[in-house]
C-alpha cells in the first residue's frame, strides 16, 4: 500500500493559520454555500466527527488536506494513497466516511472505480476535484454517485464547507464549475410551454437529442429547436448546464460560492 505518513501536526491556533487556500495557492474567495446545512464556521450536523482519507497522485496536495483540517474538531483527517486500489483498503481499515479522490486518474479509470466503490463500500461519500472539471464531467461524477465536486486551487472554507456539506447529506458542487454563475433565483419553468418543459426535463435525465426526439415523437431537430427556446428563457447555456442547474433548483445539489471581497 502506497500510504503518506502524517506531517507534524500545525500547532497554530486557527485565527493564526493560513487562511488563502490549502495549499497556500492563489485563491482568494471564502466560501458560502448557497444550499447547505452547514457552512464553513458550523460543524457536521449532528455533532459527529467524520473522519477523511486522500486518494490523490500528488502526495503535497494530500498534505495541503491534512493542514487545512488540523483546525476541525468535526473532520479527522486519517492518512492518504497515491493508488485507487490501496483506497478501498484504507477506508476500510482507518473507517474513513469521506475520500477526496483526485480526477486526474483519469475520467474513464475514474468512472469504473467509482462503480466498485460503490457497490464495495456504499456508504463513504466520495468528493472528487481537479485542476479542469468541465460540466458534462461534473453531471457525469455526479450520476455515477459522487457527493461532492470542486477545483484544487478551493480555499480552505470551500474545501471545508464541500466535506461538511457532503457529511451532512447534500450533494454539493463549487459554483465556479459552472460555465454560467447560477443565478440565485430559479430559471423560470413558467415561462416554457408544455413540450419545452417536457423538452427540458428529458436533457436534465441526460438524454440526447436523438432519444428525446423517439420518446416524445418528434424530429430532432424540433428538439434542437425547443432547445434553443429553453436557452433564451432560462439563461442557461448548453445541455449539461441545463442538467446540472435543475439538479440544483431540486434541492438535489448544494453549491458553493466565493463570496466579494
Amino acid at each position: 500500500m502506497n500510504m503518506l505518513s502524517p506531517a507534524t501536526p500545525d500547532l497554530r491556533s486557527p485565527q493564526h493559520r493560513p487562511q488563502n487556500g490549502p495549499f497556500g495557492d492563489r485563491q482568494h474567495g471564502k466560501a458560502e454555500a448557497a444550499r447547505v446545512e452547514s457552512g464553513p464556521t458550523q460543524g457536521v450536523p449532528g455533532g459527529a466527527r467524520r473522519h477523511v482519507v486522500v486518494c490523490d497522485t500528488q502526495p503535497i496536495t494530500a498534505e495541503g488536506v491534512r493542514a487545512s483540517l488540523s483546525g476541525c474538531a468535526d473532520l479527522d483527517f486519517l492518512g492518504a494513497t497515491a493508488s485507487l486500489t490501496d483506497a478501498w483498503a484504507l477506508a476500510r481499515d482507518r473507517g474513513a466516511d469521506l475520500m477526496v479522490v483526485d480526477k486526474s486518474f483519469g475520467s474513464q479509470t475514474l468512472l469504473q472505480w467509482l462503480g466498485e466503490m460503490r457497490s464495495q463500500q456504499p456508504s463513504i461519500a466520495i468528493v472528487v476535484w481537479g485542476n479542469s472539471i468541465t460540466e458534462p464531467e461534473a453531471l457525469r461524477l455526479l450520476q455515477a454517485g459522487v457527493r461532492g465536486i470542486l477545483r484544487k486551487n478551493a480555499d480552505r472554507d470551500t474545501l471545508i464547507t464541500c466535506l461538511r456539506s457532503v457529511a451532512g447529506g447534500v450533494n454539493w458542487m463549487e459554483d465556479t464549475l459552472f460555465r454560467e454563475a447560477p443565478r440565485n433565483e430559479r430559471y423560470p419553468r413558467s415561462e416554457l410551454t408544455p413540450r419545452e418543459q417536457q423538452v427540458l426535463e428529458l436533457v436534465e435525465q441526460g438524454l440526447k437529442n436523438k432519444e428525446i426526439a423517439r420518446e416524445l415523437g418528434i424530429r430532432p431537430g424540433t428538439v434542437k429547436i425547443h432547445l434553443k427556446h429553453i436557452f433564451e428563457k432560462t439563461g442557461v447555456r448548453g445541455r449539461y448546464g441545463l442538467a446540472l442547474t435543475g439538479l440544483r433548483d431540486r434541492g438535489g445539489l448544494g453549491v458553493g460560492r466565493p463570496l466579494e471581497e
